[in-house]
């Protein structure tokens, strides 16, 4: 955290605080749902399947509303929102007798989409130089509460029942609440607004981007095997005569050494300029991971199937929104990110719904085969993927009058050298820059532009 300021430090820590105790409340369903809610009524795996995944609904479709909302009544008032829903849905969850009730809790939990407007907050808060720390530290909290939840869901299950699950998910839920109230500074200026949230007008031409399209069914296609996964994997442990309280000791050492595995490979990627390679080999990791789970035959195949899996899962976890980042067209970002997170949301979803139809018109060993299959479709739409050149991103404050003008501007700005993009946006008066940062000279750009930066 060097060189961030008091204020970017506080939102650091404020804001992954309330990410990682929403998404721990989320994740902790994961690993106890499939063992635990035999005993509501109108169990079936089907309807198992479908509350695992069904909060990914409504994050996908609430989570670019959600986000413009932040913009019109601000970054607070939303979240709080969110959180109030998240925490109401975690009530209904936990006092519902019935799958049904339980899955309808789900969805009032997704609904609470607050993912954008915690990023555009924090991007309100934060220089652009120091911007990437903070996101790295939120993402780093996500990665955490994971690890979290894979320990504590067990437990806590075992000790309060599931019911017991979603009312501690409703006190994490309170405490984000006062987080946001208390902890997390008040915006007083706002981050370039295509840069952190979607734009309306530039969704269509971000779904029509091969790349992004590509990257998107990558993450949609991730966290459909994460989800549909755990609608069997919880029984299969069982099935290998692992008490449901004790599955936090596969959890734990299996999610400790993947990410041991997990960082040599991405620091190997990036200093060979071998991304696609090793992005590729980590998709090979879940295909194989799977087929090792569907013929395991003792627990410690299984164990190594699940250390490939997270291997893979973590590499291909931080490889993806950096890679969408990179190739979103200047001043396009915000709504990259937006599509690209309600396709993880999405996937979650239909994760659910395909491990319930499995499981329950076949077998839950099947689950595994059925995504090993999915994981190969990956493998072949991968492998068109184009990684390009690594690339700094700048916004400059502007003022041009017609789109005569911005056009004249923006021929200008390209003609230097290191500036791979330009996009000039009338309405908020400035100009997003993708530059290569070891040719790019900043001060002739401010010199063309003519006015004083910030």
């Amino acid at each position: 955290m060097d060189q961030l300021n008091p204020i970017e430090k506080r939102a650091a820590l404020a804001l992954a605080l309330v990410f990682s105790t929403r998404m721990l409340g989320l994740f902790m369903l994961l690993p106890v749902f499939a063992l635990y809610g035999t005993e509501l009524v109108g169990y079936s795996p089907l309807w198992i399947g479908l509350a695992i995944g069904a909060y990914g609904l409504t994050q996908a479709i609430l989570q670019i509303p959600f986000g413009w909302l932040s913009d019109r009544i601000g970054r607070h008032k939303v979240m709080l929102l969110g959180l109030a829903l998240f925490a109401a849905g975690s009530i209904v969850a936990a006092l519902a007798e019935s799958v049904y009730m339980v899955t309808f809790g789900r969805i009032l939990q997704g609904a609470g989409a607050i993912a954008g407007a915690v990023l555009a907050l924090a991007a309100d808060l934060t220089r652009d130089e120091q911007r990437p720390k903070v996101m790295a530290i939120i993402g780093a909290s996500i990665g955490l509460s994971f690890a979290l939840a894979m320990i504590a869901g067990p437990l806590l299950a075992k000790w309060a029942g599931l019911s017991g699950v979603f009312w501690f998910t409703a006190v994490l839920a309170c405490c984000a609440m006062l987080i946001v109230a208390f902890l997390v500074p008040k915006s007083v200026s706002k981050a370039p607004a295509a840069e952190t949230l979607a734009v309306p007008a530039t969704l269509l031409n971000i779904l029509q981007h091969r790349q992004l399209l590509q990257l998107d069914i990558g993450v949609l296609l991730l966290h459909l095997m994460l989800t549909a996964m755990f609608v069997a994997l919880p029984l299969l442990l069982s099935q290998y005569q692992l008490a449901a309280d004790q599955h936090w000791q596969v959890y734990l050492p299996v999610l400790l050494m993947s990410f041991v595995l997990m960082i040599p490979m991405m620091i190997i990627a990036m200093r060979r300029q071998q991304e696609k390679g090793y992005f590729l080999v980590a998709i090979s990791l879940l295909i194989i991971a799977m087929l090792l789970a569907f013929v395991a035959t003792d627990l410690w195949w299984l164990i190594a199937a699940l250390l490939l899996f997270f291997t893979g899962f973590n590499f291909l976890e931080a490889s993806l929104p950096a890679m969408v980042s990179r190739v979103a067209p200047a001043g396009q970002r915000g709504s990259a990110m937006g599509i690209y997170s309600s396709s993880q949301f999405f996937g979650a979803f239909a994760g659910g719904v395909i491990g319930g139809v499995v499981a329950q018109q076949f077998s839950y060993g099947l689950v595994f085969a059925v995504l090993a299959g999915i994981g190969l479709i990956w493998l072949l739409i991968a492998r068109t993927m184009l990684v390009p050149a690594r690339a700094q991103r700048l916004s400059l404050a502007v003022q041009v009058g017609t789109e005569q003008e911005a056009n004249a501007l923006a021929s200008q700005l390209a003609a230097l050298s290191g500036v791979q993009e330009v996009t000039i946006l009338l309405a908020e008066q400035r100009c997003y820059l993708k530059v290569s940062s070891q040719q790019f000279d900043l001060a002739q750009a401010r010199s063309l532009v003519g006015i004083a930066q910030p």
